[in-house]
């Protein structure tokens, strides 16, 4: 007979040790991946306070935005309120809270917060805004994705916004039927060169899309005392720059501003 040990049963006297790495009370759970999604599931039920549902993650932007030189209250906390990832494209979310402008599909985009801000605040240096400590009535040309329609509503009494793309139309109403806002908020599709004439006169305009020129509708639709902001090409400045247009009573003032880079402001629908 071998003198070697029977292959089984063994003895106890052959049994190699547990080893240290993995402790006796480490029992392994196959289905521990399954019930930790489960958890955290049950944990994002609104407010959330995870993610980008955060509201940090907002505070961190708005901090940004007012360290770099934003100062209108009004808009930073229009900006803390309002979920930019909510209208951006999915696999664009985790950049939705950067200083960057982002597509939204056929050829546009969502502007950087640092420039919506920067117009935002220059409606607010208007003669009734700054009264009033509102936007007003507005018209905004250029729904997009609803991202500023929905800021706007946060800081003015009714917002008009026109989007001459009907796939952008469609997909604004959808993200601001899924998030809340105050205020009467309209959105049309339709041609912005010709603003809303049933619903003027506004005392804040705002247009998302630069031409050669500010459209006369603009101006015929624009309150007394009250100021449109909006991008538009300047020669001398070789490219586009933020126009800051006020009617007073002894006429229209105008201002030029920062260089920027908008779509191109169009005629029709599409």
């Amino acid at each position: 007979m071998s003198g070697k040990p029977p292959r089984f049963p063994l003895g106890l006297q052959h049994v190699q040790p547990r080893s240290p790495a993995r402790p006796a009370t480490d029992v392994l759970r196959p289905q521990r991946p399954l019930h930790e999604a489960a958890r955290d599931a049950a944990r994002r039920v609104a407010p959330s306070g995870l993610g980008l549902d955060s509201p940090a993650v907002r505070e961190r932007m708005v901090a940004r935005l007012h360290a770099d030189g934003l100062r209108c209250e009004p808009v930073l906390r229009a900006f803390a309120a309002v979920p930019r990832h909510h209208f951006v494209d999915s696999a664009l979310a985790t950049q939705a809270y950067e200083d960057t402008s982002l597509p939204i599909g056929l050829g546009q985009t969502i502007s950087k917060p640092s420039v919506v801000g920067r117009m935002l605040a220059l409606l607010f240096g208007g003669e009734r805004a700054a009264a009033a400590g509102h936007l007003g009535r507005v018209l905004e040309i250029g729904t997009g994705c609803g991202y500023q329609a929905a800021l706007l509503a946060q800081i003015s009494k009714r917002v008009v916004s026109i989007e001459r793309l009907k796939p952008l139309h469609d997909k604004a109403r959808d993200n601001l039927a899924a998030s809340r806002h105050p205020g009467d908020l309209r959105l049309l599709y339709g041609d912005g060169r010709l603003g809303h004439a049933p619903l003027a006169p506004y005392d804040s305009i705002v247009a998302a899309a630069g031409g050669e020129d500010i459209p006369q509708a603009w101006l015929d639709q624009l309150a007394e005392g009250g100021r449109l902001v909006a991008p538009m090409h300047d020669p001398a400045a070789g490219g586009q720059v933020l126009v800051v247009i006020d009617r007073r009573p002894e006429g229209l003032r105008r201002q030029v501003h920062d260089a920027v880079h908008f779509v191109p402001l169009k005629s029709g629908t599409a």
